[in-house]
């Protein structure tokens, strides 16, 4: 248990310094994979906070999960109205609606099951999940927040 715990720090730090590049680069228009920059008021300082996010589209839609425990960004998206969510120098206003734990299990599944192998292990190392097949990542809906992406009229 310490060893995983161990790979988690290690994991959060090598990606907190991708998550900069990847900043950076999309700044600039340039875009990698499905990333996107969301942009939401903090809940405390009322400040706009940034994050790159993956944004994932799957039947019904277009989502975005949590991959660590207690992601800032989480907490910021569940009291704020809005977001904006940008690529590369695209930006459009959005609402993330949270599923709730029983609608999520259907799209964690599909999420895993239609993704590389490293999707499912990435709920492992951050300790999310306890296992990285669909069925075990559907199982740990309660701790994984997924957000329906719905764009503003």
């Amino acid at each position: 248990m310490v060893e995983q715990k161990e790979k988690g720090r290690t994991y959060r730090r090598m990606v907190n310094s991708m998550n900069k590049a990847v900043i950076g680069l999309q700044r600039v228009g340039i875009v990698i994979g499905p990333m996107r920059l969301i942009t939401v008021t903090g809940r405390r300082s009322g400040l706009p906070r940034t994050f790159p996010i993956a944004v994932l589209p799957l039947t019904g839609g277009q989502y975005i999960f949590q991959a660590y425990p207690k992601a800032a960004w989480v907490a910021n998206v569940r009291a704020a109205d809005t977001a904006t969510l940008t690529r590369g120098r695209h930006s459009s206003t959005v609402r993330l609606i949270e599923l709730p734990v029983e609608e999520r299990r259907p799209v964690l599944h599909e999420l895993v099951r239609t993704s590389n192998a490293s999707v499912g292990k990435r709920f492992v190392t951050t300790g999310l999940a306890e296992g990285a097949t669909p069925d075990e990542v559907a199982a740990a809906a309660e701790r994984i927040a997924v957000f329906r992406i719905e764009p503003l009229r």
